[in-house]
């Protein structure tokens, strides 16, 4: 090949696989955690004011879980399960499930932003409450969409135990 064949010869496109995190997660990624691969299924930005915080709806065959990331005055994660939990408005200042008492931390109203399989929900606004146990090592989340109130509980998880694996899209 001479000199100038090399010069003026076409380049291949590569397509540039982006560097994930957290906060920039995206449908279609897959999540390693706790020794099984999750594909992200479902994404919901909540936004209440200025603030927002993240939800991905991570499935691996028939298990689904919730990762939940928010950027305070630093980046905090839970991994959440949603359970059968029956409660009604005024959300009650504790609740018990499984033997513990959860104790109310916050609550508030967001708009949403639904993507994947979340976007039926997409510009709704919801109103939730947030509890902690007796150690602040169990969260008890409640999310109220107008007909039926969504509990689940979770933990704290730290950055490192996540692998994030851009998906094609």
């Amino acid at each position: 090949m001479g000199i100038f064949s090399k010069l003026f010869q076409k380049k291949e496109k590569k397509s540039e696989v982006k560097e994930r995190d957290p906060l920039s997660i995206e449908v279609g990624d897959i999540i390693e955690y706790d020794l099984a691969d999750y594909e992200v299924v479902g994404k919901i930005t909540y936004r209440q004011g200025s603030y927002e915080w993240i939800s991905y709806q991570l499935l691996e065959g028939r298990n689904t879980i919730w990762l939940s990331v928010e950027m305070d005055d630093a980046l905090e994660l839970g991994i959440y399960k949603t359970i059968p939990l029956s409660v009604q408005k005024p959300f009650p200042k504790q609740l018990e499930h499984e033997g513990q008492t959860f104790y109310l931390d916050e609550q508030g109203e967001a708009r949403v932003v639904g993507e994947g399989r979340s976007r039926n929900i997409n510009g709704r606004l919801m109103t939730y409450a947030e509890y902690y146990d007796d150690s602040e090592e169990k969260f008890l989340s409640l999310e109220d969409w107008g007909s039926e109130v969504e509990a689940s509980i979770g933990y704290e998880i730290e950055e490192f135990e996540l692998k994030i694996i851009a998906g094609s899209n």
